[in-house]
Protein backbone atom coordinates (compact mmCIF):
# COMPACT_ATOMS: atom_id res chain seq x y z
CA UNK A 1 0.00 0.00 0.00
CA UNK A 2 1.85 3.34 -1.00
CA UNK A 3 0.94 6.44 0.77
CA UNK A 4 0.53 9.67 -1.39
CA UNK A 5 2.22 12.68 -0.21
CA UNK A 6 5.14 10.91 2.22
CA UNK A 7 7.65 12.54 0.16
CA UNK A 8 6.35 16.07 0.95
CA UNK A 9 5.90 15.06 4.87
CA UNK A 10 9.87 14.55 4.71
CA UNK A 11 10.58 17.60 3.06
CA UNK A 12 8.18 19.87 5.40
CA UNK A 13 9.95 17.65 8.05
CA UNK A 14 13.76 18.40 6.67
CA UNK A 15 12.44 22.54 6.62
CA UNK A 16 11.14 22.64 10.18
CA UNK A 17 14.35 20.76 11.41
CA UNK A 18 16.88 23.45 9.81
CA UNK A 19 14.39 26.32 10.90
CA UNK A 20 15.17 24.98 14.54
CA UNK A 21 18.59 24.36 14.33
CA UNK A 22 19.31 27.79 12.87
CA UNK A 23 18.10 29.18 16.47
CA UNK A 24 20.35 27.18 18.36
CA UNK A 25 23.60 27.22 16.26
CA UNK A 26 25.80 29.60 15.49
CA UNK A 27 25.83 30.53 12.02
CA UNK A 28 26.94 34.07 9.78
CA UNK A 29 29.85 36.11 9.83
CA UNK A 30 29.49 37.08 12.82
CA UNK A 31 28.57 34.17 14.65
CA UNK A 32 25.62 35.32 15.87
CA UNK A 33 22.78 32.54 17.49
CA UNK A 34 19.83 32.76 15.12
CA UNK A 35 18.58 33.96 12.01
CA UNK A 36 20.77 36.96 10.67
CA UNK A 37 18.66 39.68 9.31
CA UNK A 38 20.46 42.71 9.04
CA UNK A 39 18.82 46.52 8.89
CA UNK A 40 20.53 47.57 5.97
CA UNK A 41 22.03 50.01 5.45
CA UNK A 42 22.02 51.30 8.67
CA UNK A 43 23.06 48.28 10.14
CA UNK A 44 26.11 46.56 8.13
CA UNK A 45 27.82 43.32 8.54
CA UNK A 46 31.22 42.65 8.57
CA UNK A 47 33.04 41.37 5.66
CA UNK A 48 35.77 38.64 5.76
CA UNK A 49 39.15 39.86 4.59
CA UNK A 50 38.90 38.29 1.32
CA UNK A 51 35.68 39.35 0.19
CA UNK A 52 35.57 40.44 -3.08
CA UNK A 53 33.98 42.89 -5.57
CA UNK A 54 35.20 45.13 -8.20
CA UNK A 55 39.08 45.78 -8.78
CA UNK A 56 41.08 48.82 -7.87
CA UNK A 57 44.77 49.52 -8.57
CA UNK A 58 47.36 49.98 -5.25
CA UNK A 59 49.91 53.12 -5.54
CA UNK A 60 52.42 53.64 -2.64
CA UNK A 61 53.27 57.05 -2.48
CA UNK A 62 52.48 58.75 -6.31
CA UNK A 63 49.25 58.61 -7.60
CA UNK A 64 50.99 58.86 -10.94
CA UNK A 65 52.92 55.68 -10.49
CA UNK A 66 50.74 52.87 -9.63
CA UNK A 67 52.30 49.49 -8.88
CA UNK A 68 50.91 48.43 -12.26
CA UNK A 69 52.72 47.91 -15.12
CA UNK A 70 50.52 47.53 -18.00
CA UNK A 71 51.53 44.60 -18.86
CA UNK A 72 47.84 43.25 -19.34
CA UNK A 73 48.42 39.67 -18.36
CA UNK A 74 45.07 40.39 -16.10
CA UNK A 75 42.94 41.87 -19.28
CA UNK A 76 44.28 38.98 -20.85
CA UNK A 77 43.15 36.64 -18.63
CA UNK A 78 39.85 38.39 -17.47
CA UNK A 79 36.66 35.35 -18.57
CA UNK A 80 34.43 38.83 -19.70
CA UNK A 81 36.96 40.96 -21.54
CA UNK A 82 35.59 43.95 -19.39
CA UNK A 83 39.28 45.52 -18.75
CA UNK A 84 41.10 48.02 -21.76
CA UNK A 85 44.45 48.49 -20.59
CA UNK A 86 47.35 50.37 -22.91
CA UNK A 87 50.65 51.59 -21.70
CA UNK A 88 51.73 55.20 -21.72
CA UNK A 89 54.39 56.85 -23.88
CA UNK A 90 56.99 59.15 -22.99
CA UNK A 91 57.49 62.59 -25.26
CA UNK A 92 60.07 60.40 -27.31
CA UNK A 93 57.23 57.85 -27.95
CA UNK A 94 58.53 55.34 -26.23
CA UNK A 95 56.51 53.41 -24.07
CA UNK A 96 56.92 53.38 -20.14
CA UNK A 97 55.91 51.12 -17.79
CA UNK A 98 52.85 52.82 -16.54
CA UNK A 99 49.55 52.29 -17.78
CA UNK A 100 48.23 55.39 -19.85
CA UNK A 101 44.70 53.89 -20.31
CA UNK A 102 43.58 50.88 -17.35
CA UNK A 103 39.35 51.03 -18.06
CA UNK A 104 36.89 48.36 -16.42
CA UNK A 105 33.49 48.39 -17.42
CA UNK A 106 32.14 47.16 -13.98
CA UNK A 107 28.94 46.74 -15.71
CA UNK A 108 30.64 43.59 -17.56
CA UNK A 109 32.85 42.26 -14.68
CA UNK A 110 31.79 39.14 -12.81
CA UNK A 111 33.84 39.37 -9.84
CA UNK A 112 36.24 36.13 -10.17
CA UNK A 113 39.01 37.30 -9.02
CA UNK A 114 41.14 36.42 -11.53
CA UNK A 115 42.89 39.68 -12.76
CA UNK A 116 44.03 39.75 -8.61
CA UNK A 117 45.43 35.84 -8.80
CA UNK A 118 47.38 36.67 -12.37
CA UNK A 119 49.36 40.66 -11.20
CA UNK A 120 52.87 39.57 -11.32
CA UNK A 121 53.16 43.05 -9.06
CA UNK A 122 50.79 42.85 -6.73
CA UNK A 123 48.91 45.54 -8.36
CA UNK A 124 45.02 45.08 -8.70
CA UNK A 125 43.24 43.65 -5.55
CA UNK A 126 39.12 42.77 -4.96
CA UNK A 127 37.63 46.24 -2.93
CA UNK A 128 35.08 45.62 -0.30
CA UNK A 129 32.91 48.63 -1.77
CA UNK A 130 29.75 47.07 -3.18
CA UNK A 131 27.60 50.02 -2.79
CA UNK A 132 28.03 50.98 -6.43
CA UNK A 133 25.06 51.63 -7.94
CA UNK A 134 24.57 54.48 -10.94
CA UNK A 135 21.62 56.14 -12.52
CA UNK A 136 23.52 55.21 -16.29
CA UNK A 137 25.20 52.02 -17.17
CA UNK A 138 26.77 53.17 -20.13
CA UNK A 139 29.02 56.31 -18.76
CA UNK A 140 29.12 56.01 -15.20
CA UNK A 141 29.79 52.00 -14.63
CA UNK A 142 33.19 52.55 -16.86
CA UNK A 143 35.94 52.73 -14.02
CA UNK A 144 38.94 54.89 -15.43
CA UNK A 145 42.17 54.97 -13.88
CA UNK A 146 41.71 57.73 -11.72
CA UNK A 147 38.91 56.34 -9.99
CA UNK A 148 40.29 52.89 -9.70
CA UNK A 149 43.14 54.09 -8.14
CA UNK A 150 43.59 53.79 -4.43
CA UNK A 151 46.61 54.14 -1.83
CA UNK A 152 48.59 51.58 -0.14
CA UNK A 153 47.03 52.55 3.01
CA UNK A 154 43.39 51.56 2.03
CA UNK A 155 44.67 48.50 0.78
CA UNK A 156 46.77 47.57 4.37
CA UNK A 157 43.02 48.91 5.87
CA UNK A 158 40.84 46.20 4.55
CA UNK A 159 43.52 43.55 3.85
CA UNK A 160 46.10 43.49 6.79
CA UNK A 161 47.68 40.16 6.03
CA UNK A 162 47.47 40.49 2.57
CA UNK A 163 49.06 43.67 2.24
CA UNK A 164 52.38 42.15 4.91
CA UNK A 165 52.57 39.47 2.46
CA UNK A 166 52.92 42.08 -1.15
CA UNK A 167 55.60 43.95 -1.73
CA UNK A 168 55.65 47.31 -3.11
CA UNK A 169 57.02 48.26 -6.68
CA UNK A 170 60.50 49.38 -7.42
CA UNK A 171 60.66 52.32 -9.32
Amino acid sequence: MKIFGIGLLRGLGITLKNFIMSYLQPRGMNNRNGLITSQYPEEKLEHPERFRYFPFLVYDEDPAKPRCTGCNICGQECPPKCMTIVRDKDENGKTVTFPGIFDIDVSVCMQCGICQEVCPFDAIYMDHDFEASEYQRQKELIYDKNKLLKPASYFTSIRPEDSAASKPRKT
